[in-house]
């Protein structure tokens, strides 16, 4: 039985957006976890990777406070634990509409870490998890991206580059001078700089991500209202706790724990990830990593990574 299903649902109290693609219900459901926070990814899961649909039912949803999920949220509550619950609350849903046990979830960067702490708290309802662009330390991670965009911008020469990099300064417990602002500042010269992406049209937020929202069809009006808004409340509501935050803490879990990773990432920076790996125990576990591939191996070096996804989780029951 083929399924689409695009509609709002209750998740703890707010009208949250999903959309859900099956070519055949009985396959195991892949719920994406998009990354930002705030920055919403249908787009791309069900245009660019709609070839899982052979494997797998694909599952999207947009987080509280942007996309279709934007109306009637308190900034109040956009905090690590409650996306948390509200992602508890989403795996609960596929299960009991699609009649499963368990799923899997993938998250990517933002996405990783909500990922991460999901399947530490609530690993009931969890196959597998997978990450890429996997976040480990805040504090650490802007330090060490901060540092990477201000030596490329040095070395090339570029002096405007540098002279905004320093303007901004590096970061205090993931903090940049300027805020949002700020922030921007050091993340838009980081893909300039190829620490997002070797390839040339990733290297730009605008190519990177909103033209490809604009041109999938995927959001309605009232959907890309809720990104141009979102995205900014969100990351500003969210990201000192962010920047606070460190997964090191985590080491045990109950559920396969599987993290895809680009060798050249320097958004959420790759060498963070092995120290923390090796400390890690769970029932399976295993770190893949993308020698040609930043922040997004699944779209840096899509083939491979779809090919692996698909082997790597039909290990597991869900």
């Amino acid at each position: 039985m083929t399924t689409d299903i695009k509609k709002i649902i209750l998740v703890n109290g707010v009208m949250q957006k999903i959309h859900v693609v099956s070519n055949d219900d009985s396959l195991p459901v892949l719920l994406f976890l998009h990354g930002g926070p705030g920055v919403v990814n249908r787009h791309g899961v069900m245009t660019e990777h709609k070839d899982l649909l052979d494997t797998f039912t694909i599952a999207t949803w947009d987080q509280r406070g942007t996309g279709g999920s934007y109306s009637g949220v308190s900034t109040d509550t956009l905090t690590i634990g409650q996306l948390v619950a509200d992602a508890e609350a989403v795996v609960e849903y596929l299960c009991e509409q699609f009649n499963k046990e368990k799923i899997f979830i993938i998250g990517g960067s933002w996405g990783s870490l909500l990922g991460t702490r999901l399947a530490y708290a609530h690993p009931e309802h969890i196959a597998a998890y997978v990450g890429f662009g996997q976040f480990v330390n805040g504090e650490k991670n802007e330090a060490i991206s901060y540092q990477y965009t201000l030596d490329a911008a040095k070395a090339a020469g570029d002096e405007d580059a540098v002279s905004k990099l320093e303007k901004v300064g590096p970061p205090v417990k993931g903090q940049y001078k300027g805020g949002f602002d700020g922030m921007m500042v050091q993340r838009n010269l980081m893909m300039k700089y190829g620490g997002y992406s070797k390839s040339e049209k990733e290297r730009s937020y605008m190519d990177a991500i909103i033209k490809p929202m604009i041109l999938s069809g995927e959001y309605s009006i009232s959907d890309f209202a809720g990104v141009a808004l979102g995205y900014k409340k969100v990351l500003k509501a969210m990201w000192a706790e962010i920047g606070c935050e460190d997964l090191t803490k985590y080491t045990k879990f109950e559920v396969p724990f599987l993290v895809f990773d680009g060798r050249l990432d320097m958004n959420t920076p790759a060498q963070l990830v092995e120290d923390w790996f090796t400390q890690i125990e769970a029932p399976y576990k295993e770190l893949i990593w993308f020698d040609q591939s930043g922040h997004n191996p699944m779209n840096d070096e899509p083939e491979r990574f779809k090919k692996l996804l698909r082997e790597k989780l039909s290990q597991f029951s869900a």
